[in-house]
């Protein structure tokens, strides 16, 4: 008998240069990141399981659908409600899904995962999550999804990490968020109207601290970096600052200060989750993706110390 198999099943270690990161066989995840010894996101430990979403990659769907209900191509489709407490379906059919290891090298492993048609979601996808590191840059997650069914297949693709720069809580750290807007949602997180970030005194394109405010908001009107056309975050803490960056596929962040996640985790770091569409697409359709048969989506994002 052999010892125990971790929570998150096999690990993969990379490293280049000062940074380190790890990823699980379960859901593909990033369980850990640092640079020289300091951690760009707060993970888990292999003895322990996946909390709160950190480090998951939310697939076919990111965020919540209400209901878990919505209707493609003129079929009604009824979702597992696996966010009871709310009554929706949350995060995708991937997080604890095993994956398989397709390559893995020093710096750069390489997991793929075939979704089958189930109930709510009748289409087939294969899916490739890659891992990279390097000296210079830090970490590239590079996301490729095939629809290797014979039907067309609503699609959205996310991403969970929970960004840290040292700080004990990120109520002092420099938010710095090129969004022009903010989702507001009803009472069940769902989505019901856009607001200009500014108004909503939630505008944090020129850096300001995080301040008290409690941050669970879907922020839009993303404005990519004119040097590269990527979207940039920076957390910035005294000592310390993470980026986040993100291609133009991710039109949305969520952003989440964790207060509901009790106080060994509240506010301890900042989700800040690059997504394709947001909280409720497969029913509302807001920048759903289509993959049509054979049709493939590649995307990329990643963290760096700065």
């Amino acid at each position: 008998m052999g010892p125990p198999i971790p929570p998150s099943g096999a690990q993969a270690d990379i490293t280049a240069g000062g940074y380190v990161a790890t990823t699980t066989e379960v859901g593909a995840g990033l369980r850990a990141l640092s640079f020289d010894g300091r951690p760009l996101v707060a993970g888990f430990a292999e003895t322990e399981p996946c909390a709160a979403g950190r480090g998951q990659a939310l697939l076919p769907w990111p965020n919540r659908v209400a209901d878990g209900r919505y209707t493609f191509d003129g079929s009604a489709q009824q979702l597992a409600l696996t966010q009871p407490s709310e009554g929706h379906a949350i995060h995708g059919l991937t997080r604890w899904s095993a994956w398989l290891l397709d390559e893995h090298g020093p710096a750069t492993t390489a997991w793929t995962h075939r979704l089958h048609p189930q109930p709510g979601y009748p289409h087939t996808l294969d899916l490739l999550l890659r891992y990279s590191l390097d000296a210079a840059t830090g970490l590239t997650v590079d996301l490729a999804a095939r629809n290797s069914g014979g039907s067309r297949a609503p699609f959205g693709a996310g991403f969970h990490p929970y960004l840290t720069a040292g700080s004990d809580r990120v109520d002092d750290d420099v938010l710095t968020l090129p969004a022009a807007t903010v989702l507001h949602t009803d009472s069940r997180s769902i989505p019901d109207g856009e607001l200009d970030a500014a108004a909503a005194d939630l505008d944090f394109r020129r850096g300001r601290p995080v301040g008290e405010v409690a941050l669970d908001h879907g922020f839009g009107g993303l404005l990519p970096d004119p040097a590269d056309g990527r979207i940039r975050v920076t957390l910035a803490g005294r000592d310390a600052v993470t980026v986040l960056w993100a291609d133009p596929a991710f039109r949305w962040l969520q952003v989440f200060t964790g207060d509901g996640l009790g106080p060994e985790q509240a506010r301890r770091a900042l989700a800040v989750e690059p997504m394709t569409c947001p909280a409720n697409a497969l029913a509302s359709g807001t920048d759903l993706l289509v993959l049509e048969p054979g049709e493939s989506f590649h995307a990329s994002w990643g963290i760096a110390a700065a």
